[in-house]
């Protein structure tokens, strides 16, 4: 069997190769002030947005991949509403539905078209989003010529032009940082905001209902590829009396602490030997 760049896309099973794309921007991926190639996505309306679309809008437009297994969507969408409600009219916004982060028996990997609409549709109906929810095709080639991240965030303007970029969209204060200023005709302060223990620690609180959701085998992966984000869900189960998004930062404490705790256990032993 012939393995293509969009068949690997496609996995049943995250790899620890992809979660490690996930951790960080590398050099010579496409950056503020580089232009993006042509698409034509799919929208849940029967529409399309295609590049075409953003001259004829004349508006620069938000553009933010994401999934229903991905726990960084499920943190970043009611912020991303948020700056949907107060910038709607100077940007328009556009939630691309991209491969499942983490898939399971409830939630697996599309491997059709109709699969990945639908998928689309339900997200869009979990979060209600009030803005225009696309699909890129299933080899996911727009997704991976922007990097391929599952939750990544990109201004792009009439021209095709990327103003601005963030490597999570749950970095809302700096996308809106970003939109302030280009709705007041200046350049974003920070054109790349990349911050993954940020965004992670916000998102730690919706892991274990993300793979609940995702179905039988979603969490089990999880511990296979990402032992730590393993961790993360368990220790973030000791504080379940907290709302999904207040989680975060007393887990990334409790863990700060045991391993600080283990490194002076192991250092004691060494200076004793």
């Amino acid at each position: 069997m012939t393995t293509t760049p969009g068949s690997v896309y496609r996995f049943d099973h995250p790899r620890l190769s992809d979660i490690m794309n996930d951790m960080f921007i590398r050099s010579g991926e496409l950056a503020p002030g580089d232009t993006v190639p042509p698409f034509a996505l799919a929208t849940t309306d029967g529409r399309c947005f295609s590049t075409a679309d953003l001259q004829q809008g004349g508006r620069p437009v938000v553009v933010v991949f994401g999934s229903r297994t991905c726990p960084v969507t499920e943190s970043a969408v009611p912020g991303l509403k948020a700056l949907h409600a107060r910038h709607k009219d100077a940007f328009r916004f556009v939630l691309v539905q991209v491969r499942e982060a983490h898939p399971g028996a409830a939630i697996p990997q599309p491997h059709t078209a109709p699969q990945k609409l639908a998928r689309a549709m339900a997200l869009q109906a979990r979060h209600d989003v009030p803005f225009e929810v696309a699909i890129d095709d299933l080899d996911g080639t727009w997704h991976r010529a922007l990097g391929a991240r599952p939750n990544s965030a990109f201004v792009i303007d009439p021209d095709g032009v990327i103003l601005f970029r963030a490597q999570w969209a749950n970095e809302t204060a700096a996308i809106a940082e970003a939109l302030d200023a280009l709705e007041a005709g200046s350049r974003p302060p920070r054109p790349t905001v990349t911050r993954t223990v940020w965004a992670v620690t916000r998102a730690v609180g919706y892991m274990a209902p993300v793979m609940r959701a995702a179905g039988r085998g979603a969490l089990l992966d999880t511990w296979k590829v990402a032992p730590p984000m393993g961790l993360m869900m368990m220790t973030s189960s000791l504080f379940g009396f907290l709302p999904a998004h207040r989680r975060g930062w007393p887990t990334m404490a409790v863990m700060f602490a045991a391993v600080a705790g283990l490194a002076a256990l192991f250092f004691h032993q060494w200076s004793r030997s």
